[in-house]
């Protein structure tokens, strides 16, 4: 029996998008689905007070998508639970290991704005980057790396 392919009936093109991303979108997606329910919220409502199109959230559900961290923090908020909580389901943040992470304190201060946390997490990371042992290294003209 000949296996289905792309353009069979039997593969909907849901289900070749959803093999092509990773397992972290579904889960993702499953997670934003059990905090909607226990929320009590539909689809619908959930997307209205997110900002965003319900067609959109449904396919996040799904795992179709990747959501940028911008609509992760309106979801967040939607839901009412940290975005850090989204951004580990995510993989845009490690889970905590009980020692201080400056990009995980910054995204959690309730007095900035998405696209300020956004700013000081690229500096934060990009200093911790100079000063880690290999990143102390220079390119030369010819697009080597020469110690500095």
């Amino acid at each position: 029996m000949p296996r289905p392919t792309a353009c069979s009936p039997e593969l909907r093109s849901e289900d070749v998008l959803a093999r092509q991303l990773p397992d972290r979108w579904h889960d993702l997606g499953a997670f934003i689905r059990e905090q909607r329910n226990t929320a009590r919220l539909s689809l619908r409502r959930l997307s209205e007070l997110a900002g965003i199109s319900n067609p959109y959230l449904s396919q996040i559900e799904r795992g179709l998508r990747r959501p940028s961290a911008e609509i992760l923090q309106q979801i967040a908020k939607a839901l009412r639970i940290s975005a850090e909580t989204l951004y580990v389901q995510a993989g845009i943040l490690e889970p905590g290991n009980g020692e201080t992470d400056m990009a995980r304190e910054i995204l959690a201060d309730p007095h900035l704005n998405e696209d300020q946390k956004q700013a000081l997490v690229r500096i934060y990371l990009s200093f911790r980057h100079e000063n880690e042992p290999d990143g102390g290294a220079e390119e030369n003209g010819d697009g080597r790396e020469v110690p500095r």
